[in-house]
């Protein structure tokens, strides 16, 4: 029996995302690369980012269009696992 699962969601959708890690050189960089892999039309420059009270950390928000449910599980599926990365949201 196959699970089917719903969504509150209609596809396509502008989806915000938010990733947060340490505020490293390569962070911001190596998660835009992350997006542009499943929303290739993605616009880097539209991504927000905003470091935490100290300085330690960084939260960027993309936006993407999101066009299926898979779609996005693949995006939060690669970004999770990503060492570099702490949270999705």
């Amino acid at each position: 029996m196959t699970e089917e699962r719903t969504t509150l969601l209609e596809f396509p959708c502008e989806f915000p995302i938010k990733i947060m890690g340490a505020r490293v050189d390569t962070f911001a960089q190596t998660v835009i690369e992350v997006v542009l892999c499943h929303a290739p039309d993605f616009d880097p420059a539209t991504a927000q980012m905003r470091p935490s009270a100290k300085g330690n950390y960084l939260a960027i928000t993309c936006t993407v269009r999101a066009t299926s449910q898979s779609q996005l599980d693949a995006l939060y599926t690669e970004l999770s696992s990503h060492p570099m990365v702490k949270v999705v949201l």
